[in-house]
């Protein structure tokens, strides 16, 4: 019995790594660029019979939703008898191997890996001239590129081969110099991780545990902001990866405790690093774009949405392969034309821009982070609700709330349940309010600490206040207005309001005066 029980759970297990296997090479086909396709096509060409792992191919390729649970009959209706999971692995090699052999003529950090590969078998067949020209080619692009991981490799490599043909007119100079080079690579690499570990121990913090909420946790940043310090007093700064990393950590730092407009000369200092040193970018660009959202975000914070429009059209211009990479500038070039009009009352012209959004944007989520499909999710409901299609808006945050529970570790989350609050009081489903409000709740304690933003929709919400806006309009206004004042002023409760105008929202019910008339006239004055 137990060896039948082994054998049975045995099975399970395979077929769920089969069940990966196929997910995976549906996501590889479908992020799949034009170029990448063409290539695949081109280098499977055979005369005669179409190979089965083609079939496949285009099953996946041409598939309108019916997705993986009936890939497997479709590929054996068309191949009987054929091999379905060994079809599956060779697939996935063969479309890997294509985008790999395309990243070498269209990455610069591919081609010099591959210089070195080459440079091996070189050496291996005797060839030691061509060896020892392409290492030195491998070094001078490294050096250029500042690619200190591959400078490492060819300068290791280019010493073990002289050694091994006993350093043939290569005086003791020349060797102490090619020694010093290595020494020099190995303590930048040093500082850079130094430096990349305090500004991943930073973004680790805030995607955790969320924007700073008090003083009391600024400080706990503290040791960060030290470290940082001595890493800087002890680093050149014509390092153009120490200087990035040390720019995106005080600008990511500065955003954190809430301080925009310190922020926004960071982000622009490292702007024109970046704009200095185009040759120095990665494939895809993922830092400039990181920069870019951080300049974007610091001058949401400070409401200059003029400045906005050359960081947008900056986005605009960037071209990748990679559809990921594509999608995600997508998705912030969609945002960031779509907060100006949120944050200023335009809901109609909101509604509109969403709705062209859902072509283009909301139908390659899948190839988003998390953090980023929240953000769409929040703000495609923010966008109906302040339309009043409130049942529209509670079905797009159910997708984070009901149906996507890896969301519920995101700071973001807490927002979302915010949201998700406001929209059951205007659908008055009073029962559901109080039952959130329990968890969230529950939430606020297991965090210690929690905006007070968060406490003042927790009071005004309940179903209680809700019966007394209507009886008591004036003496609510006045228990709440000093709180919605303080909490509208004050820097780490900006963080919150900067998603949306909550205090607004809460002013708008019991004034009875629109949510739209609000914003306007908050940024008419400002």
């Amino acid at each position: 019995m137990i060896i039948i029980k082994y054998l049975y759970d045995l099975f399970f297990v395979i077929q769920s790594l089969n069940m990966s296997k196929v997910n995976s090479l549906y996501f590889l086909v479908n992020s799949m660029t034009r170029s990448e396709r063409k290539a695949f096509m081109h280098n499977s060409k055979r005369p005669g019979k179409v190979p089965e792992y083609l079939k496949l191919y285009k099953l996946i390729e041409q598939d309108k939703g019916s997705g993986v649970d009936t890939l497997k009959l479709r590929f054996l209706s068309i191949c009987p008898g054929g091999a379905y999971e060994s079809t599956v692995k060779y697939l996935f090699k063969v479309i890997l191997e294509t985008i790999l052999e395309l990243r070498k003529e269209q990455d610069v950090d591919f081609s010099l890996m591959n210089g070195i590969m080459k440079a091996k078998i070189l050496f291996e067949k005797s060839l030691f001239e061509e060896c020892f020209a392409l290492l030195k080619w491998v070094i001078g692009e490294s050096k250029r590129l500042e690619n200190f991981y591959t400078l490492l490799l060819a300068s290791r490599l280019e010493i073990e081969y002289l050694l091994e043909l006993n350093f043939p007119a290569l005086d003791e100079k020349k060797l102490l110099s090619k020694h010093i080079r290595i020494s020099k690579t190995l303590r930048a690499i040093m500082k850079i991780n130094d430096q990349s570990s305090i500004y991943e121990l930073l973004k680790h913090r805030l995607i955790y545990k969320g924007n700073v909420r008090s003083q009391e946790q600024k400080n706990e940043l503290n040791d960060l902001v030290v470290s940082e310090i001595s890493i800087l007093s002890s680093t050149s700064p014509e390092n153009f990866e120490i200087n990035k990393l040390h720019q995106l950590f005080q600008a990511n730092y500065l955003i954190s405790v809430g301080d925009y407009k310190s922020a926004f000369r960071s982000f622009s200092e490292l702007n024109r690093l970046f704009e200095n040193n185009k040759h120095l970018w990665n494939n895809p660009p993922i830092y400039y774009l990181q920069t870019v959202e951080g300049v974007l975000d610091s001058l949401r914070g400070i409401r200059n949405y003029e400045g906005m429009n050359y960081f947008v059209g900056q986005l605009e211009k960037l071209e990748s392969p990679s559809i990921n990479f594509s999608a995600n500038v997508n998705s912030l070039i969609f945002l960031y034309k779509l907060y100006p009009k949120l944050d200023r009352g335009d809901f109609t012209d909101s509604l509109d821009h969403l709705n062209k959004g859902m072509k283009t944007i909301y139908t390659k989520m899948k190839l988003l982070s998390l953090t980023r499909q929240a953000e769409l999710y929040l703000y495609a409901a923010l966008v109906y609700f302040t339309n009043r299609k409130y049942r529209e808006a509670h079905s797009y945050l159910k997708n984070i709330i009901i149906e996507g529970k890896e969301f519920s570790y995101l700071p973001l989350y807490r927002t979302i349940r915010l949201t998700n609050l406001m929209i059951l009081y205007e659908l008055k489903d009073f029962d559901l309010i109080e039952y959130e409000a329990r968890s969230i709740k529950r939430g606020i304690r297991k965090m210690e600490k929690g905006y007070l933003l968060e406490k003042a929709m927790l009071r005004f919400i309940n179903s209680r206040n809700a019966v007394q806006i209507n009886e008591k309009k004036d003496g609510l206004w006045k228990k709440i207005i000093k709180d919605l004042d303080f909490l509208s002023q004050d820097v780490f409760e900006g963080q919150v309001l900067k998603i949306f105008e909550f205090t607004a929202w809460i002013k708008s019910k019991i004034t009875k005066e629109a949510l739209s008339e609000i914003l306007k006239s908050k940024h008419i004055h400002e």
